[in-house]
Formats: C-alpha cells, structure tokens, sequence
C-alpha cells in the first residue's frame, strides 16, 4: 500500500447559481496577460449544450482520455510511440480558434474621441488577435440558460440517447455545469507531454506544467478529455489550471472555491491507495468506475492508514485536516457524488453532486425516488455524465439524497422515519448540514504549508518566484 495525500474538490449542483463568478475571479487571476485572452481555466456551461470548447465531450472526434485494450491502458490520441512520433510536429486533432472563441474588445476609441454627429457612435467589436473589426459569432457563455437552441439540441450526451428525450417546451430541462481542471489521479495529459514538462506534484496532487520545460508540442490539449489544456499562442506554451497551489500551501482554498456565490465548492484532503489507481482504470466496466475509483480512497481515522501515512512522509496536519474532510465524507462514506465522465478513465479528483428534480411528488407518495419520466432533468442524462450511461448508478446516488429530505422533513412533520434507511439518521443530519448550512470552515478543510520532507526540496527548485507559474509571472 503506498498513501498518497490528494487535494480535492466536490461541487454541489443543485446549488449552482449559473452567475459565473467563479469564471470571472479565476480569469481575473490566472490570465490577465496577452495569449491568455480566451483561456477560460474555470467555466459554467449550461447543460443540455456542447459546452466550451465546442463539442468538447465527443471523444471520437478529439481522441481523449484513455482506453482499454487487451487488459492494457493506452491513449486514446495514440496507441504506441511511433503514432506519436508521426503527430510531434503537426497533431491533426487539435481545437482551432473557433471551436473556443475569437476574443474581441470594442473600439471604444470612437466613444470618446467621436466628434458631433446626428447619430449616438457606436464602439464596435474588434478582435484581440488580428486588430481587424469583426462579427462576433460564439462565446464562451453563449448557450448561457439555454439561450441557443439549436447547440442543445447538438448535445453530445443527447445524441447517444437518440429519440429517448427531446428538447419540447414543456419536457425543457437545464443545469448548470461548472468544470475545471479534474487533476486526475491517472491524467492523460502529463502521459501525452512529449517534452516531460506536465507534472503530477507527489504532495498534494496538483497538475501543473513547467514553463520552462514545456516545448508547445501540444499533444496534451487532445489528449485532455475534458479540453482544460490551452496553447497560449503569445508564448508558445500550453496553460491549464493550477488549484491555486500558492493559496494550497498557506492552507487557503482556490479563488473559485473563495468567491463561489452558491457556495457550491468542497475542498479537502483525501488519502488514496497509489498501487491501487492502474487498476481502478483498467476497470471493465466504465460505468464502474466510480466504484472502483472509491474503492481506493482510505479512511484517514483508521489507525493502520494514519501509521501508513506518517511512514509515507504524510505530516500529522495532513492527517487531522484529511480525518475533518467533507471531500471524505461526501465521497467516500456518503457516497453522493460522481466524476465526470468516468468513461474517459482519468480517474478524476473534482467529483459532483448530481441534481435533484422537484421532490414533491416524491414526498407525497412516500416513494424514495420518482421515475425518471416525473424527473425533470432526465436520469438517463444525467447517467451520460456522471455513469458511462448507467442509470442506476445515478439512481442510487440520488437515492441517498431523497434519504436525507425525507429524514429532516420528518423532523418538522413529526412524521415517522422510514425504517429502511442506506445511512444513520445522525449521518443524514450530518449530511444535511455539510449540504445546506455549513460555514466555510466546514466547507474547506486545507492544511496550511506542505508535508515537511518535500517543503525544502519545492523551495530548491523553484525559488522565490515559483518556476511553474503560467506564463511565468
């Protein structure tokens, strides 16, 4: 057993404000600078739409992720070496432009300069790349509450469903969906890198990618399944996102975590099992995955684990911050949440509550869940998401949500508790007010400074400035 400490995030949907403030926070930090003008590290895609970049969930066009083959895991962006070697220089599955967005200013040069006229001036757009006025034809947040269509209706999730579900007015659902970098147990990215410059950080399980080593070959932005890869065209380096490490290290929680307005975000320590990760992949099955990947998460109050852990380098604030986790707990013991996209087998460490439907119905007929014709956000869609397609999985998960409505409505009805019940009724107390009330505190257990014998060995290699920051700020 080798115990590797891993910073984690968990999302509850059902409290997705759909605000982006989040995306504006993040942008405001990480890329304020020239190349970085369409880098979106954290963005809000309303769900049913292809999301952004374009299309970014059709494998079969990007090629990313990994696959299985006769027991062996392999990428899907390239079998073996000398495929890869055939892509170094020009990798043909790469996004363009379009499929993110041209960013554009507005000439707002005419406003104040503009002499007397008949008519108001007008700043029209111009892009950031070329300078030349332009048409501003898709964005980052334009399918924003469904506000395109025709691009729902081109969901990649929707098509694998056929005639199943369909899009009229009065059957219309929507979501929010806010992604960032999963900081996958097993990414594809840093597999892909042919330059060696994308790095998995051994204590915290960070993702990041050194400027300095990073030789823009752009293998990892196929490679990346959820496309939270770009290629800054200014520098010539690829940029993704850091969990806002400096602020890890001095025990605070990423800006999106901070500044979320529904105070959807998780954030905490949770031990896994390293000789365990190779295997969870390989699962045949996609849709168990999940189970498999929860499969190697430890229990951090378990003694044998906390002597494993200090054994493996882990300092004692790690292992009290990890036993306080409410990512452990909403993971692991609760078992509420799914990664995104499973399929993909990266193995990802940013996890999701799925959301729930209205539950009156469900309430009055004493039923834990209604069938998902009374869902208003399909079941079989939300399985496309977060179960390779398997509806139980999902059904179970919500399952436990119900569980916990129903337990804390009966306190105020004085109704009886149902007697069959997944869980304690003190651990759905427990649940609902990690879900519903907690403070920050309890929202985000992150211990301050790193674990002591690599703190020295970071501080040698990267100095005062940090040598992995993007664009080398």
């Amino acid at each position: 057993m080798r115990i590797k400490a891993q910073i984690a995030m968990v999302m509850n949907l059902d409290k997705c404000l759909g605000c982006h403030t989040c995306s504006i926070t993040c942008k405001n930090v990480w890329t304020n600078r020239e190349g970085a003008e369409y880098m979106y590290f954290n963005n809000v895609e309303t769900k049913p739409g292809i999301g952004y970049p374009k299309n970014w969930e059709d494998q079969e066009k990007w090629k990313g992720g990994w696959k299985v083959k006769d027991g062996e895991l392999s990428l899907a962006s390239g079998a073996n070496k000398a495929v890869r070697l055939m892509k170094l220089f020009y990798h043909p599955d790469q996004p363009e432009l379009d499929d993110y967005y041209e960013p554009w200013t507005y000439d707002y040069e005419t406003l104040i300069h503009s002499g007397r006229k008949n008519h108001q001036p007008v700043a029209r757009p111009r892009s950031l790349i070329t300078q030349k006025r332009m048409e501003i034809k898709w964005g980052p947040n334009w399918e924003d509450d469904l506000a395109s269509g025709e691009s729902a209706r081109s969901d990649h999730n929707l098509k694998k469903l056929g005639e199943k579900i369909k899009l009229e007015f009065h059957d219309l659902f929507m979501k929010y969906l806010p992604r960032l970098c999963n900081h996958c147990l097993n990414p594809a990215c840093v597999a892909a890198c042919p330059s060696g410059a994308i790095y998995k950080r051994d204590e915290d399980g960070v993702v990041l990618i050194s400027q300095d080593v990073c030789r823009g070959w752009r293998h990892c932005v196929p490679a990346c399944p959820y496309k939270k890869i770009y290629y800054n065209w200014k520098s010539n380096k690829a940029e993704k996102c850091v969990l806002c490490y400096p602020r890890l290290e001095n025990g605070l929680p990423t800006v999106c975590t901070d500044t979320c307005v529904g105070r959807i975000r998780y954030m905490g320590v949770i031990f896994y099992d390293m000789d365990k990760v190779e295997e969870a992949a390989k699962t045949e099955s996609a849709a168990h995955i999940p189970a498999s990947e929860r499969g190697i998460f430890l229990d951090p109050r378990d003694r044998e684990v906390q002597k494993a852990a200090r054994e493996a380098g882990i300092s004692d604030a790690w292992i009290h911050a990890a036993e306080r986790s409410p990512v452990d707990k909403i993971i692991r013991q609760w078992q509420i949440a799914l990664p995104l996209h499973p399929e993909y087998r990266t193995l990802p460490m940013v996890w999701y509550i799925p959301p729930l439907s209205p539950i009156l119905k469900h309430v009055e007929a004493e039923v834990y869940l209604p069938d998902a014709a009374d869902m208003r956000i399909p079941l079989e869609y939300l399985a496309q998401l977060f179960a390779a397609g398997d509806v139980a999985v999902v059904k179970n998960t919500l399952a436990r949500l119900l569980e916990m409505r129903t337990v804390m409505r009966s306190k105020e009805t004085k109704e009886p508790v149902p007697a069959e019940l997944s869980l304690h009724e003190a651990e759905y107390e427990a649940m609902y007010r990690l879900l519903a009330v907690a403070k920050r505190r309890d929202r985000v257990v992150i211990p301050a400074g790193l674990q002591a014998e690599t703190h020295e060995k970071l501080r040698e290699l990267q100095g005062s400035a940090g040598y992995v920051c993007p664009g080398g700020c």
